[in-house]
């Protein structure tokens, strides 16, 4: 491998501190960079947020243990405009956002790797558990599953512009954590023992209607619950506390299990029913993007993620428009859900994938 000049985006975790370090070995140039995001302290909150000042400080530390630079770069009024706005409006609309997806899309792999290369870099690597292989029979890179599938992190990279992925290094993509941690170990990291997280990083502990409330009281205003007869079975607490398929945390008994199966945000209602309510033939989606170089099909067969957490499933995509894809299930699906993400995949390559718009 040739030596290149690697900006690493360092998080102060494990993977993005592993990373940084496995390229290093290898004899590239390496300078690490983390996205500020402005996050204020967590009362209470030992483990740091993602990007959190606790955070930054861990990857100052795993830097200068490496003898690399480490600069930070002031993300804020960026996360602001490009991701958290984009969130708020998307529960004012109904709907459930994945800002995890948007972040990668217009702060990793457009404005971060836009610096980086600004600063010199050649690459931009992240410790994301994803491959990136080149197609010689093709000329371009494609992005692949991860080895370790229970890590793997391509749902929420679906929507990284294809042109950039000759850009981006993802080391990790072919091992397993207890491998990443054994490397942290190998190396004597300071973040080596350190848990991962799992919250939106600027919504620590995962409390995100108190996020919602205090940006967008309104959607936190309590209204009526209705049943699949339209009878008034009870108050919920505001609309952003629900998304489609939501069993717990309703807050009512009516005897049997109910669901919510529709939120109809004019009229400030939650609708419930059974369980068959939610199941649905196929979606609709937009804002397409495809990974797969000179795609000119109309419609393929593909597996499909319509969650991040949900087990892979079958169907049609029928790619309508540049922007637009409609996907009809092999067999009906629960939960289908406006404003997650669907993916699709052959094998292990990701095609490409788009945001739900609506259950068919």
């Amino acid at each position: 491998m040739s030596k290149k000049k690697i900006m690493v985006a360092m998080s102060g975790g494990v993977d993005s501190s592993v990373t940084a370090a496995l390229l290093k070995e290898q004899g590239h140039d390496i300078t690490g960079v983390t996205m500020c995001f402005e996050l204020p302290p967590i009362p209470g909150e030992h483990r740091p947020s993602c990007c959190g000042l606790e955070s930054i400080e861990d990857a100052r530390r795993v830097c200068k243990a490496l003898g690399i630079e480490h600069h930070v770069l002031n993300y804020g009024d960026a996360l602001e405009d490009l991701v958290i706005r984009d969130f708020i409006r998307e529960y004012a609309q109904g709907r459930t956002p994945n800002p995890c997806v948007r972040c990668n899309q217009h702060l990793k792999f457009e404005r971060l790797l836009n610096d980086a290369q600004g600063l010199g870099a050649t690459h931009l690597a992240t410790g994301h558990y994803v491959k990136n292989i080149f197609n010689a029979s093709t000329g371009f890179y494609e992005m692949h599953k991860a080895a370790d599938l229970r890590k793997d992190q391509s749902y929420f990279l679906y929507a990284t512009p294809r042109e950039k992925l000759a850009c981006l290094l993802f080391p990790l993509g072919g091992m397993t954590k207890d491998m990443v941690r054994e490397h942290a170990r190998r190396f004597n990291l300071p973040v080596a023992a350190k848990k991962d997280s799992q919250d939106i990083c600027f919504i620590p502990a995962g409390k995100y209607q108190d996020f919602i409330a205090a940006r967008a009281p309104e959607l936190c205003r309590p209204g009526d619950y209705i049943d699949q007869n339209g009878k008034v079975v009870g108050r919920h607490q505001g609309i952003a506390h629900y998304t489609i398929g939501q069993r717990e945390g309703l807050g009512i008994a009516l005897g049997v299990p109910v669901y919510v199966n529709r939120i109809d945000v004019d009229a400030n209602v939650v609708h419930l029913g059974p369980q068959e309510k939610l199941l649905s033939t196929g979606l609709e989606a937009s804002g397409l993007n495809m990974l797969v170089a000179n795609f000119v099909e109309e419609t393929i067969e593909a597996a499909l993620k319509i969650r991040y957490n949900h087990n892979e499933i079958r169907g049609e995509v029928t790619f309508v428009s540049d922007d637009r894809c409609r996907v009809d299930f092999h067999e009906p699906q629960k939960a289908v859900t406006p404003g997650q993400s669907v993916v699709f995949y052959q094998g292990d390559l990701v095609i490409g994938g788009a945001v739900i718009d609506k259950a068919l």
